[in-house]
């Protein structure tokens, strides 16, 4: 009879075990976070400026590497992100009833008085198979942040611009992974904007698909000729030069 109960104390015993462990290795797992490899050039509680590898840039194809680093001066960076504009997207049927909506800056002055000097740096830093990413963050409440976050590289003689989150509230969950930190270049929400340049002429179109038309993707990454917007190529792929490009 002792023998009995003690299997049973047994069993019980360790199917307790079992959920305890169980239920440490799901909450370790949700709570873990895969490492990114970035390197940081500006960061502070709310805001920050990185370097990250570009998963689009392939080794065996040596064409893909961006032409970094550059030469940038901080006064030129904050030209630039003065010059790039915002606008919500709206589909034909939408336009025919409310009209365009209006193009807005896609960033403060307080906020490109942060991003200028620590883009110019990273610009400095950045090697051929990396990009820029930048993070902008404004607390809402305790749980909630507007955020305004995208990445930059330059290609040729392209400066490639893409705005990920546009003054998004973003609501922090209350366990498992912040997205918003951490992937900088990913949407936390369908993109419903589109950006451009003050100077049109210096964009460069991109092709896009019917769908990307319907679904507002249309103007996803901006590119900026930065030879028709008076950068010579000694400044795109050599050291800093005094003057701007503006």
């Amino acid at each position: 009879m002792n023998d009995e109960r003690q299997k049973i104390m047994v069993r019980r015993f360790s199917h307790s075990a079992f959920i305890v462990l169980t239920s440490a290795v799901l909450l370790l797992c949700a709570c873990a976070v895969p490492s990114i490899p970035a390197r940081v050039v500006y960061e502070d509680p709310t805001n920050f400026v990185r370097l990250e590898p570009d998963p689009y840039v392939l080794p065996e194809f040596p064409q893909s590497q961006h032409s970094h680093p550059v030469a940038l001066q901080a006064e030129n960076v904050a030209a630039l992100l003065r010059g790039i504009k915002v606008r919500e997207f709206r589909t034909f049927i939408q336009t025919w009833i409310v009209g365009e909506a209006l193009w807005e800056p896609v960033f403060r002055e307080e906020e490109i008085q942060v991003l200028a000097p620590r883009i110019a740096e990273a610009f400095s830093r950045v090697r051929p198979d990396e990009r820029v990413t930048f993070y902008l963050s404004l607390p809402q409440t305790s749980i909630k942040r507007e955020i305004t976050t995208g990445g930059l590289y330059v290609h040729e003689n392209q400066l490639h611009f893409i705005l990920g989150n546009h003054r998004i509230v973003y609501g922090i969950p209350a366990y498992g992974m912040v997205y918003d930190r951490r992937y900088p270049m990913r949407p936390t929400a369908p993109k419903g904007f589109e950006t451009t340049f003050v100077q049109p002429e210096v964009v460069i179109p991109q092709r896009t698909s019917l769908l990307d038309q319907m679904f507002g993707r249309t103007k996803d990454e901006l590119v900026i000729d930065l030879i028709k917007l008076g950068m010579s190529r000694s400044v795109v792929e050599g050291p800093a030069q005094p003057g701007g490009f503006l």
